[in-house]
This record gives C-alpha cells, structure tokens and sequence, in this order.
C-alpha cells in the first residue's frame, strides 16, 4: 500500500519489503530474549523458570527469518535488475536453504556432526557470521550517501517498528497465544531491520543506500520503541 502510495519503482518496493518484513532476530532479538528472561522479574527464588520456553520461541522465529530472508528476501532484491527466473535461480544458490533439510535429516539419522572432522571449521565460521555481517555492513555504510530526511527511510522505520509491533499484538490475540510465548514475539517483532536485508541489497545491487539507512535509522530508533514494546508485553500479555 506505501508502495503503490509512493509510487516506487519495483526495484525500492522490493526493497522497502524487506526492510520490514525481515527483523533482526538473531544479534539483537535473541540476546535481548535471553537478557529479559534471565533477569527480574522473571527470576523465581534464584532460578529461570521462563527462559528455555522463551529461547525455544524466539529460535523457531530466527531460523524462519533467516530461511524467508534467504529465499523470498534475495527473490525480492534481485527483482530490480532481474527477471522473475533469474531471481529464483538466484536464491537456489543460497546455501541456507539447503541447511535446514540438512539439519533434520542428520537429526532422523541421529548422526552426531560434533564428531566430524570438519566440525570445528564450522564452529568458527558460525562465531565469524555476526563480526563479519557488521564488517560488510560498516563498509557499505561507509559508501552510503546518508539523507536523514528521506522521507521512504522513515517510512520504512515507522512501518517496522510501529505497524510490525501493533500487528504483532493483532495476530497473538488472533491466536490465542499468552504469557511467555505472547510475550516473546511481541518483542521478537519489534527489533530494528535485519543486517541482512542491506547485505542482500549489496549482493543483488539493488539500492543499496536505501537498504543500509533503513537498517541504521530503525536501530537507532528502536532504543525507545523496543524499550516501550519490552515494558508493554509485561502488561498486554502478563504471565
């Protein structure tokens, strides 16, 4: 509807998709779970009586973020300069589609990876993904020509950390989610844009200065909105 509002070309409806449908749920979104879920007042006589259900949420959120961000999320950045096929070809060449099947048939085979050779290549690169996503990022805002009046920009902001939240407390309500679990996704959904959607517009070349404001401007602001969403799913959505 903004989209169509503002008149945008394909390439910066995409674009503007992305920056509100994919959130950060992984630097930011997991920490801050694992953070408020350990600490007052959900510590219970020393102990953590909400935090594993809370991880378990926010986690099932973070593997759909990063599977849609790595299909639907480069389909639609590479819609810019692509056609419809090349787009789709495009995502088939992203390695975390082919992850997740990989993860549940290791799991039905009960086969222990930990013991694999390459095992510990791998833990290296898993504690190299968020250094080095900031690492290109930085980079690419470094190139970036900021326009803090950009009007599409704080459009982008408004829409996910206002309209994300508030259709966050439509769809728990719609179903019938409480406490714990109604809790995390409402602050699940109201974390700034993903790091990921700017990397996605770096590879696809498809306005790369929109998507990199859009990450930095919505984080920014997300120091007040995530702080009033935190102190409003204690009192929506009480435990």
């Amino acid at each position: 509807m903004i989209a169509k509002i503002r008149n945008y070309d394909v390439g910066l409806t995409n674009a503007f998709k992305n920056s509100i449908m994919f959130n950060n749920s992984g630097n930011i979104g997991l920490s801050l779970i694992i953070l408020i879920f350990s600490s007052a007042p959900f510590v219970v006589d020393g102990k953590t009586p909400y935090l594993d259900e809370a991880i378990t949420v926010q986690i099932m959120i973070l593997v759909l973020q990063n599977l849609s961000s790595n299909t639907i999320g480069f389909f639609n950045a590479g819609r810019a300069r692509m056609t419809g096929k090349d787009s789709l070809l495009k995502v088939f060449t992203m390695p975390s589609i082919y992850a997740l099947p990989l993860v549940f048939l290791l799991k039905n085979f009960e086969i222990d990876m930990t013991q694999a050779t390459l095992w510990p290549a791998l833990v290296y690169l898993k504690n190299g993904l968020v250094p080095i996503s900031l690492l290109t990022l930085g980079a690419q805002l470094a190139k970036t020509e900021f326009d803090l009046r950009s009007v599409d920009v704080h459009l982008s902001a408004f829409t996910r950390l206002i309209i994300g939240p508030m259709l966050a407390v439509l769809f728990i309500h719609l179903m019938d989610f409480h406490g714990v679990v109604a809790q995390t996704i409402l602050i699940a959904y109201s974390v700034p844009t993903a790091v990921n959607t700017a990397l996605i517009a770096v590879e696809c070349d498809s306005y790369q200065d929109f998507a990199s404001q859009a990450v930095m401007v919505s984080t920014i602001f997300s120091t007040v909105t995530l702080t009033l969403a935190i102190y409003l799913a204690r009192i929506i959505f009480p435990i």
